[in-house]
């Protein structure tokens, strides 16, 4: 296990505008009341899921969310152990989650990225030739990685200072999937939380890392974060980033290609709301048809990829014959 290191210093800045719901703590129990909905976990949906909030919220008075970030294996865990009604997850369910009642649903899509200093000293040549998938690889999975010069094509011996995620997480499972491993294969000091680990790397001139495509760009500008840049992925592997890969410029951009599937899956991704069993409430069984229905018109508008028909229309299958069971 990686020493975990905690970097909180400009959530806000990377988060954009809107309200931030307390991180890291334990959520309420999800039987609170009968007006209440609770969701802890990915933050990769954090944005998506406080906008929904919001929303919701203005059109159903007296009702309550409650949205906490703290990455996909709190989520899921919360909800599975009842500890929210909702659990945000970056990840496919695995089959010992779903024996223990896991119900998923699709709810939008969005990708993971690389992610290096603007002050990195080869910053030029990596944006100009991308890195392979097996130089990610290489860098992450193997011990000891390569220079940065060596993964330009130089002779050189300047360190590669990695970072991954310490806390459980989609991120970091979708990441190491592309690479061919799991979390726990990813080398590199641990960072608590997205908002975290860009900040590391941003700092660090010699740094490589990797977020969720919403911490990576700033909801304002729609371009990469202050002090951060997006790694190409060389995806033809002829050591140049050609036209057809230049695909970073800004978030509209990087989400025009998760759509059309130019950008590669994994590390696209389904993001999913998971809740355990069918929905007992009326509210909570409310929220979750809005944010299949009325909610996706905020997808696109928030950074994300909505998806497919068939998803949406399997969620509200789910919902529906829960309801007329009750």
């Amino acid at each position: 296990m990686k020493k975990p290191i905690i970097l909180f210093a400009l959530v806000l800045a990377i988060l954009g505008p809107g309200p931030v719901g307390p991180v890291g703590v334990a959520a309420r129990p999800a039987a609170q009341s009968s007006r209440g909905i609770s969701l802890s976990g990915a933050w990769a949906l954090y944005p998506l899921a406080v906008r929904w909030q919001e929303e919701f919220q203005k059109s159903h008075p007296g009702a309550s969310v409650d949205v906490q970030a703290g990455g996909a294996g709190k989520g899921i865990a919360d909800a599975l152990a009842g500890v929210v009604d909702i659990g945000m997850v970056s990840r496919e369910i695995n089959p010992a989650e779903f024996g223990k009642g896991a119900v998923a649903l699709a709810v939008a899509k969005d990708a993971v990225v690389a992610t290096v200093s603007r002050k990195n000293p080869f910053l030029a040549e990596i944006l100009k030739k991308g890195l392979r998938k097996e130089a990610l690889a290489g860098i992450w999975m193997r011990k000891p990685a390569a220079s940065w010069e060596g993964l330009i094509g130089r002779s050189g011996r300047t360190p590669i200072h990695i970072f991954t995620r310490s806390d459980a997480c989609g991120a970091a499972e979708t990441w190491a999937a592309y690479l061919g491993g799991h979390q726990e294969d990813l080398g590199g000091v641990g960072v608590y939380g997205d908002p975290g680990l860009a900040e590391a790397v941003r700092r660090d001139p010699l740094a490589v890392g990797f977020n969720n495509v919403n911490f990576a760009y700033d909801a304002k500008t729609l371009r990469p974060v202050a002090g951060l840049e997006i790694c190409p992925i060389d995806l033809d592997g002829n050591g140049l980033v050609d036209p057809g890969e230049a695909l970073y410029a800004t978030r509209d951009d990087l989400v025009r290609a998760i759509a059309a599937g130019v950008y590669p899956s994994p590390p696209a991704r389904d993001l999913y709301f998971v809740i355990k069993g069918k929905p007992g409430r009326p509210l909570l069984a409310e929220f979750l048809e809005w944010v299949l229905t009325e909610g996706q018109k905020y997808v696109a508008e928030m950074g994300y990829i909505a998806v497919g028909p068939d998803r949406i229309s399997s969620g509200l299958a789910v919902l529906r014959g829960a309801a007329e069971k009750r």
